[in-house]
């Protein structure tokens, strides 16, 4: 891996970097010495929406097309091949491909800088929040591409070809990251500090100790399969011990910058997906479609949040959706004839469930995924807990968060392809529901789930390479390939529909 500082300079112009002083005009540089640097209020904000950025951004949306929520009209038949085909060396391109690893790195930089300075300035609030952001920007990378540098990694010159560790290890080091930072937040004297620059739970001690037992819940839910109970065990006993508890009814980890209605400082998950600040459809709003599968999980559960999602076809009360990779020109998907994402535009200017407002906070993590964590690490018996409540409950988190209205739940809860009472298999209907809720919110996470459970039942791309083949994890890039092969090569099979994450036990 080329030096990270290097690699910083080289994209720039990324807009999950360009976005800190696109809202916030935080304009310092982040390879400067950390004497001098702008006050840790100042630069947590950039580091912050970088991430996010990258969360609800490409990250979400590849998440999104491979969990089997998006698909393209018959019109934009010939946009997203490379996701649509699983084409790993289109996706790891170095110029057109998707920069996850890249900017995961200049992001992990923000926080080491960050880390540094507060250590220096003996800030343990600051030193926790970058352990936290670091577990989960390392932890997103093993999920991409497995073995990644960590140990070596952002060293400079010192290190200019950084040895990987494995996917586990990271994994590991990420989740001790997340103990130290609780170890950091307790540390400090204020229950909230005031002016902190925190844009995502306004300096509040506890809200980032919760949110960092969350993290670690994932992690660990992540492993359910790899029959690795020690461990899980003993990270659950930190856990209890630390006395925190999750993120839990009404407490989201959002992040909000400021955002205007002004361009270049809307919020980036509308102004890709939904409108500019003139009020014109996006193009990805023109051909971006459900797929017939979600239609169909919303359709069959009578689920009062398809209505707040998409737009029925031609003022009926008709959903259509389309079938991801199809790749045939067909009329029957074309844009006049399937459904369009709903926003205030086509909800008589009210909040729908994803479009909200051009100004709305960015989903870092929802009440609801860490609702059904809990509920599932309920079921299988990790934590105490009423797992059919932390179910309900999360429904209900997500009715709240896609602004269905009150007085539908009871019925909704009462079906029997909902009900927690009418299934053998908990697990798989924690999963189901917990699919519907991060639909385009969260779309890695579905995926995720699926790597790690094969559920729901998504449908195969119709563009796949073959009717077997599914991806399980993305390509190195070739940056890194051309400043770090040899290690590259030693990581073994780097194939997208072959080498499995470590925790994706076949």
């Amino acid at each position: 891996m080329k030096n990270i500082k290097y690699i910083i300079a080289s994209i720039a112009v990324s807009v999950f970097c360009s976005a800190c002083n696109k809202f916030l005009d935080v304009n310092n540089n982040p390879n400067a010495p950390v004497e001098g640097n702008l006050p840790l209020s100042a630069t947590l904000p950039g580091a912050l929406v970088a991430t996010a950025n990258e969360e609800a951004g490409t990250v979400n949306q590849l998440g999104s097309f491979w969990a089997g929520y998006l698909g393209t009209t018959s019109e934009g038949v010939g946009l997203f091949r490379r996701e649509k085909e699983y084409n790993g060396p289109l996706i790891r391109h170095q110029r057109d491909g998707i920069h996850f690893w890249e900017n995961g790195y200049v992001n992990l930089e923000q926080y080491r800088l960050l880390q540094a300075q507060a250590a220096q300035e003996n800030q343990p609030f600051y030193i926790g929040i970058s352990k936290v952001m670091q577990a989960l920007v390392f932890m997103r990378l093993v999920d991409f591409y497995n073995n990644i540098p960590f140990d070596d990694a952002l060293q400079g010159t010192d290190t200019p070809s950084p040895s990987y560790n494995t996917g586990q290890e990271v994994y590991e080091r990420s989740v001790a990251y997340l103990s130290e930072a609780v170890t950091d937040f307790r540390q400090v004297n204020e229950a909230r500090i005031a002016n902190s620059g925190d844009i995502m739970f306004d300096g509040e001690v506890i809200a980032w100790i919760k949110f960092a037992n969350t993290l670690k819940l994932r992690a660990l839910i992540r492993q359910s399969e790899t029959g690795n109970m020690s461990y899980i065990n003993t990270q659950l006993a930190s856990i209890n011990q630390n006395g925190a508890g999750y993120l839990s009814v009404g407490e989201h980890a959002l992040i909000q910058p400021g955002y205007l209605n002004t361009a270049g400082k809307l919020n980036p998950f509308w102004e890709t997906y939904y409108q500019n600040v003139q009020g014109n459809a996006t193009n990805n709003y023109v051909d971006l479609r459900p797929t017939v599968f979600a239609i169909e999980q919303y359709s069959d559960r009578n689920d009062p949040r398809l209505a707040l999602l998409y737009v029925p076809v031609d003022n009926t009360e008709n959903y259509q959706g389309v079938l991801f990779g199809n790749p045939n020109e067909t009329a029957q998907y074309n844009r006049s004839n399937t459904s369009p994402f709903r926003g205030p535009s086509q909800n008589n200017n009210q909040p729908a469930a994803l479009f909200k407002s051009s100004t709305q906070p960015t989903v870092l993590l929802g009440s609801f995924e860490s609702l059904f964590l809990q509920a599932e690490a309920a079921q299988r018996g990790w934590i105490d807990g009423d797992t059919k409540l932390l179910y309900e409950n999360a429904i209900s988190e997500s009715f709240a968060y896609m602004e269905v209205q009150d007085g539908t739940f009871a019925d909704y809860i009462g079906q029997n392809l909902v009900n927690f009472d009418a299934t053998s298999d908990k697990i798989e209907r924690i999963i189901e529901q917990k699919w519907l809720a991060l639909n385009f919110i969260s779309g890695v996470q579905a995926w995720n789930d699926y790597r790690r459970l094969g559920l729901p039942n998504i449908p195969n791309s119709l563009s796949a390479p073959s009717p077997s083949a599914r991806p399980l994890r993305l390509m190195y890039p070739e940056t890194e390939m051309m400043t770090n092969g040899a290690n590259v090569s030693a990581q073994g099979d780097d194939g997208l529909t072959s080498a499995r994450i470590w925790w994706d036990v076949e």
